[in-house]
């Protein structure tokens, strides 16, 4: 298995978190998680807090995931505690280890391969707790198995990818609010790359996991889903604030910003990115996390309205924004 890079980067998210009143708790295991401090007690705290709201019932709906601006009111303002630590694996894939500083809770968001992850943990001498799948592809989850078995972690991902997911745990869909230790991770449903896709979202961190649904200057292939999917998954993710990191799952934004310019090249963001872009690879440094910011004004497949994207690939007016988006995704996909 080759790694495209062995050097890992660390970025720690300290954006506040909102409070009021606690949300509904899916797929909780136990309620102290392993941890490699010896001090269990904040472990402790958490697990009753746990249990004290687990009755409490979880907000549904693809409505509310587009009216962020409210999720974030309702999280407790003290300061994110979450580390977020990019881990290169395969080729050009990325996995995320996620640490909570407070508890020593650690989670990985898709491991394609178990190794990179390990050694990882090794070094900070730290335990697994938990793995969280975007989707079902393999170089998501072909880590899955053998993290499970090494460290006894649980797994989750969407419940339409239940049969899908190697080793699977808890299953979450469209709306459920989950806890990664005191972080509260809510899930939206983003298919079109697949049909079970799902995107975490961690408000308190003003993070989002998106897998391969966005990607740094474009979106997944449409390989079970369709063009309207994509379109309204692409918007759910943008309706979230401006500063959001995007955690994304492949090296991707060098290519990506080739075709861009191929289709607006007066993009004059667009420009300065790739530019960037071009002097982070040439130093093997990665390019992610973008934001949400970044991608309004650079990314084309967020950009459907854009005249000089229709002109270049001939679009006519009439064209809705899915239409749009799947002439994109076609030239693309022959770029």
């Amino acid at each position: 298995m080759r790694m495209f890079s062995k050097a890992c980067s660390l970025v720690v998210s300290s954006l506040p978190r909102c409070s009021s009143s606690a949300p509904a708790i899916r797929g909780q295991p136990s309620l102290i998680p392993r941890v490699s401090r010896k001090w269990l007690g904040k472990p402790l705290m958490y697990g009753i807090g746990t249990l004290l709201v687990m009755p409490l019932r979880t907000i549904h709906g693809v409505g509310r995931m587009f009216g962020a601006a409210r999720y974030l009111c309702n999280m407790t303002s003290v300061s994110s505690s979450l580390q977020i630590e990019l881990v290169p694996c395969l080729q050009d894939n990325y996995a995320y280890i996620l640490h909570d500083v407070d508890t020593g809770t650690v989670g990985v968001v898709d491991p394609s391969e178990a190794v990179p992850i390990i050694n990882a943990l090794e070094k900070r001498n730290q335990n697994l707790t938990y793995i969280l799948n975007t989707h079902h592809h393999y170089d998501h989850t072909g880590g899955n198995l053998e993290l499970k078995a090494t460290y006894g972690a649980k797994v989750i991902g969407s419940e339409k990818d239940k049969d899908r997911i190697p080793g699977i745990d808890i299953t979450l869909s469209e709306g459920d609010t989950w806890m990664f230790a005191g972080h509260q991770v809510l899930v939206m449903e983003t298919p079109g790359h697949t049909s079970g896709h799902v995107s975490f979202y961690f408000p308190g961190s003003g993070a989002i996991f998106t897998g391969d649904t966005l990607f740094s200057l474009s979106c997944g292939k449409l390989f079970e889903g369709t063009p309207e999917q994509m379109y309204s998954s692409l918007q759910k993710i943008v309706a979230l604030p401006d500063v959001t990191k995007v955690y994304c799952g492949h090296e991707y934004t060098l290519s990506n910003s080739r075709f861009a310019l191929s289709i607006e090249p007066g993009n004059e963001e667009l420009q300065e990115y790739a530019a960037s872009t071009a002097d982070l690879r040439n130093k093997n440094t990665p390019t992610v996390p973008t934001t949400i910011a970044r991608e309004k004004q650079c990314n084309p497949f967020l950009r459907t309205s854009s005249p000089e994207i229709k002109k270049r690939l001939s679009i006519p007016d009439h064209f809705d924004d899915a239409r749009v988006l799947e002439v994109i995704r076609r030239a693309k996909d022959n770029f």
